[in-house]
C-alpha cells in the first residue's frame, strides 16, 4: 500500500487504533516507523491494534488474552501454560523459509527467491490476514539494554502466544525506541497465525511462509504458529545477526556462553556449539555460570574476544528431561513459581504436564493432534508429548 501524503497514512492509523494506543505509537518519532504499521494494517486489515509498552499492565494483559483466546491452556499450577501448534505445524518450515534476493542473485547453500515475486505473493497471502483480530505491536532489545552489541527489533503479529513468548525470551525496549528512534536501525516481523480451525490451530498450513528480507529489515510469517517460524526474535532474528556480523566484522553463533569457576574464583568463560536439538540446553547447566544456552554475538574489544547472551530466557526441547539426568531444570520445569510456556506435551485431564522424562506414566489428555490416547489405530504412532515439545522460560530463575 501506499499513501498518497501523510494524511492518508495517519488517518489509516487513527481508525484502527484508539486513542490511547494512537498516543503509545506517536511517542516514537519514527515516521518510517509509523508508515510500515498503517501499510501492515492496510494489507492485513485487523480490527484493532494494540501497542505494547512492556509495563506489568500489558504483560498481564498479554497473558491472559493468550488464555482467553484459546493459544495457551492453563494447567494445574497458574504460572503454567501449554500451547499446541497442531500436527501439521511442529517444526520449521525449512522449504517455505527463503532469504528474498533482488536482480537473480543467490546465496550459497541458501534457499533464496525474487524479492519482487516474493513480496508480491506474500502481500497476496497476507490480505485481510488478520480480519476480526488484534494486532499486536511490541518492541524488543536484541541484547543488553545500552550496549554496543545490541540489536533492535519490531513484532506485529496476530499472537498473544508469539508476545508472550517474547516478552519472557528478550528485554522489551520500548522505552528505547521513544527515547531514540528514529536513530536507530530496527529489524521488523510480520507475524500472521491466519486462519484458526476449531482447536485454534492455523488452518492453512499449506500456505505457510517464512520470507526473510534482508533489504527492507523484514520477516514476514504467515499461517504458522510453531516458535521457531512465529517467534520473530528466535530463530528469524539470528539470520540478520549473523548477516550483520558479516558486513560489520564479528560473530553472531548458535552457541551456549558458560562460566567455569577456577582457583581463587577465577572465571573463564566458554562458548559451545551442538547442532540444534543436541544437548545445548542440558550442556550449560554442568557449568558454574550460566550466561545463555543458545546464541552468543561475539565482538573484539580492546583485542579480546567478548560475548554476550542477547536473550533472556530459554526455548529448550523438554523431551527427556528427567529429575536423575537433569536436577537443576527439572526442578525449574515443575515448580509451581516458574512461568513457563510448555509446548506440544501432553496436558492430562487433571490439569497436568506430561513429556518423556515423568516418572508416572501417562494419562489421559490433550496434546497437538487431539485427544490421546486416539480412540483408532494411531495410538502407537502418536506419542503423548512430541519429540520437539519445548519449555519457554526466563533465564532469571538460575539467579
Amino acid at each position: 500500500m501506499i499513501f498518497s501524503d501523510n494524511e492518508d497514512l495517519y488517518s489509516r492509523l487513527t481508525k484502527v487504533l484508539s486513542p490511547r494506543m494512537y498516543e503509545r505509537l506517536m511517542k516514537i518519532r519514527d515516521p518510517t516507523l509509523h508508515k510500515w504499521i498503517a501499510e501492515v494494517i492496510s494489507i492485513a486489515k485487523p480490527s484493532s491494534v494494540y501497542i505494547v509498552t512492556g509495563d506489568r499492565e500489558d504483560i498481564e494483559y498479554v497473558r491472559k488474552a493468550a488464555i482467553e483466546r484459546g493459544e495457551e491452556i492453563s494447567t494445574i499450577y497458574p504460572m503454567h501454560t501449554v500451547h499446541f501448534d497442531g500436527p501439521n505445524d511442529l517444526a520449521r518450515d525449512r522449504k517455505n523459509t527463503k532469504i528474498l534476493i533482488s536482480n537473480n542473485n543467490s546465496i550459497p547453500l541458501i534457499t533464496t527467491y525474487s524479492r519482487e515475486l516474493g513480496l508480491r505473493e506474500i502481500f497476496e497471502l497476507a490480505e485481510g490476514i488478520m480480519s476480526g483480530k488484534e494486532m499486536f505491536v511490541s518492541f524488543y532489545c536484541f541484547g543488553p539494554r545500552d550496549s554496543d552489541f545490541t540489536m533492535y527489533a519490531v513484532q506485529v503479529t496476530d499472537s498473544a502466544y508469539v508476545i508472550h513468548s517474547e516478552n519472557i525470551l528478550y528485554r522489551p525496549c520500548y522505552d528505547v525506541f521513544v527515547e531514540k528512534t528514529p536513530d536507530i536501525e530496527y529489524v521488523k516481523f510480520f507475524h500472521s497465525s491466519g486462519e484458526l480451525n476449531e482447536n485454534r490451530w492455523s488452518k492453512n498450513t499449506d500456505k505457510r511462509r517464512i520470507y526473510i528480507d534482508l533489504e527492507g529489515a523484514t520477516v514476514y510469517s504467515i499461517n504458522t504458529q510453531y516458535a521457531g517460524n512465529s517467534v520473530g526474535l528466535k530463530k528469524l532474528m539470528l539470520r540478520f545477526c549473523v548477516y550483520k556480523g558479516y558486513r560489520e566484522g564479528w560473530l553472531c553463533e548458535h552457541m551456549f556462553i558458560v562460566g567455569v569457576r577456577g582457583n581463587s574464583d577465577r572465571v573463564t568463560y566458554f562458548t559451545g556449539a551442538f547442532p540444534a536439538g543436541c544437548g545445548k540446553t542440558s550442556t550449560v547447566f554442568a557449568a558454574d555460570i550460566v550466561v545463555g544456552d543458545d546464541i552468543a554475538i561475539i565482538k573484539a574489544v580492546d583485542g579480546m574476544a567478548r560475548a554476550v547472551n542477547p536473550e533472556v530466557g530459554m526455548f529448550g526441547i523438554v523431551d527427556g528431561i528427567n529429575p536423575e539426568e537433569d536436577p537443576e531444570i527439572y526442578r525449574l520445569l515443575t515448580s509451581p513459581e516458574t512461568e513457563i510456556i510448555f509446548a506440544n506435551t501432553l496436558l492430562t485431564d487433571d490439569g497436568e504436564v506430561w513429556w518423556r522424562g515423568k516418572s508416572e506414566p501417562p494419562k489421559p489428555g490433550i496434546n497437538y493432534a487431539g485427544r490421546w490416547p486416539p480412540e483408532n489405530d494411531n495410538a502407537l504412532k502418536i506419542p503423548p508429548s512430541h519429540p520437539n515439545a519445548r519449555f519457554t522460560i526466563s533465564i532469571r530463575y538460575l539467579d
